[in-house]
C-alpha cells in the first residue's frame, strides 16, 4: 500500500494565498517526515479553490527540498500548456530528482483559462489526445516532429532527453523517464489511457464501485490494444480521496463539515465558463458529507479498514489523500502525522 497526500493549496475563507502555500509546501514536507510515499500538487487557475497554478513549479521546489519521497503533478492540465514545454519541464525534474517525479495530466475544464492561454475550448473538448500523444513522443524520442492540426512544427532534437537518468534509476513505472498518469473523468479518457498503457488518477468523488467499473473497463481496453498480461495488470492506477485522522468516531468528520464547505462555496462558485455554459455547483455540505463517508475520515482503525477496502474492491494500491481539510497549519502536520504513524502500520 503506497500512502500520499493530494496538495490543493486550498485558500479557506479568511485566509490569503501566501498561507495556503505555506500549508502546502509543509504538509508536502511533513509527509517525507512521516514516511509515506508521494505527493500529489494541483493546478488551478483564478480561483481559491487551489491557489498554485504550476504543479510543476511547486513540484520542483519540493523535490529539491526532499530526499525520497516522489513528487507528482495531479494534475498538469493540459489544454493550457504546449505538451513540448510541459515535457522539458517533465524531463528536466525526472533528471534533477533521480527519477522522483511523476507527470499528471488532465483535459481540466471549460473554463476561462483556456481563453487566458489562448488554447480555446476546442483544445478542451477535442485537442486532449493529439496534446497527449506530442507529450509522450517527447518523454521517449530523440527528435520529435508536430504533425497534428493543433500542434505543427519542424522536426527537432529533444533536449535534455528523459532517458539520459545516471546511476540506473527509473521512472515509478520502471521505465526510463518519467512515469506519466492520466486524470480520467469518462469512458472516453479512460479508453484513452489504457490505449497508451499509462495509468489513471481516479477523482476523490468516485466511491468503490465507480472506481472499479472504471479499472475492469481500463483493462479490457489495454487487453484490446495488445498490452501484455503482465502490463495490463502492473498498471499503478491512483485513487484521490481525503484523510483526517482523529480519536473519536465523529471528530474528524465534524472537522471536515465545520471547515471544508466555507472553502468550497468560495472555491467552486469562482470559477467562470469560457463560453457563459451552464454549471450546477454541488452543495458543499453534502458533497463534504460524502467525502467523508467515502474516504478514510476517522480514527486510525477506521481509516485503515477504508483504504484496504478500496484497494481490495478495486485493485489500486496507491492513494493520493486530501490532508488539508482542516484549512490549520498545526492541523494539517498533525493529520499527515497521524496518517504516517496511526494508519500506515496497520496496512503493512
Amino acid at each position: 500500500m503506497r500512502i500520499g497526500t493530494f496538495v490543493l493549496a486550498a485558500q479557506f475563507p479568511g485566509q490569503g494565498p501566501g498561507e495556503a502555500l505555506h500549508r502546502a509546501v509543509r504538509s508536502a514536507e511533513a509527509a517525507e517526515e512521516s514516511g509515506l510515499d508521494s505527493v500529489w500538487l494541483a493546478e488551478h487557475h483564478f480561483v481559491p479553490y487551489g491557489v498554485c497554478p504550476s504543479a510543476t513549479t511547486l513540484a520542483a521546489l519540493l523535490l529539491g527540498r526532499t530526499r525520497r519521497i516522489r513528487v507528482g503533478t495531479a494534475v498538469s492540465v493540459l489544454p493550457n500548456h504546449h505538451p513540448v514545454a510541459l515535457g522539458e519541464q517533465a524531463a528536466l525534474l525526472h533528471l534533477t530528482s533521480g527519477g522522483r517525479f511523476s507527470l499528471g495530466v488532465g483535459r481540466g475544464g471549460p473554463w476561462v483559462d483556456l481563453e487566458v492561454f489562448g488554447g480555446g475550448l476546442d483544445a478542451y473538448e477535442n485537442g486532449f489526445p493529439e496534446a497527449l500523444e506530442l507529450l509522450l513522443d517527447w518523454l521517449r524520442e530523440p527528435r520529435v516532429a508536430g504533425r497534428g492540426e493543433r500542434f505543427g512544427f519542424r522536426e527537432v532534437a529533444v533536449v535534455p532527453r528523459a532517458d539520459e537518468l545516471l546511476d540506473g534509476a527509473a521512472g515509478a513505472a520502471g521505465t526510463s523517464g518519467p512515469e506519466v498518469i492520466v486524470a480520467c473523468t469518462s469512458p472516453k479518457s479512460v479508453r484513452l489511457a489504457a490505449g497508451r498503457a499509462l495509468p489513471m488518477l481516479l477523482g476523490m468523488h468516485c466511491g468503490d464501485e465507480e472506481k472499479a467499473e472504471m479499472v475492469a473497463l481500463w483493462r479490457t481496453a489495454a487487453r484490446e490494444a495488445g498490452h501484455p498480461p503482465e502490463v495490463v495488470e502492473g498498471a499503478a492506477h491512483v485513487s484521490a480521496g481525503v484523510a483526517q485522522i482523529a480519536d473519536g468516531p465523529g471528530d474528524a468528520t465534524e472537522t471536515l463539515v465545520k471547515t471544508m464547505p466555507g472553502w468550497l462555496r468560495q472555491g467552486l462558485d469562482a470559477h467562470v465558463t469560457v463560453d457563459a455554459r451552464h454549471r450546477v455547483m454541488r452543495d458543499p455540505v453534502a458533497y463534504t458529507e460524502l467525502l467523508c463517508a467515502l474516504h478514510p475520515v476517522g480514527p486510525p482503525q477506521l481509516a485503515a479498514d477504508r483504504l484496504a477496502a478500496t484497494a481490495e474492491r478495486t485493485g489500486i494500491t496507491r492513494f493520493a489523500l486530501l490532508v488539508e481539510g482542516s484549512g490549520d497549519l498545526a492541523e494539517t502536520e498533525e493529520n499527515v502525522r497521524r496518517l504516517g504513524a496511526d494508519v500506515l502500520p496497520l496496512l503493512t
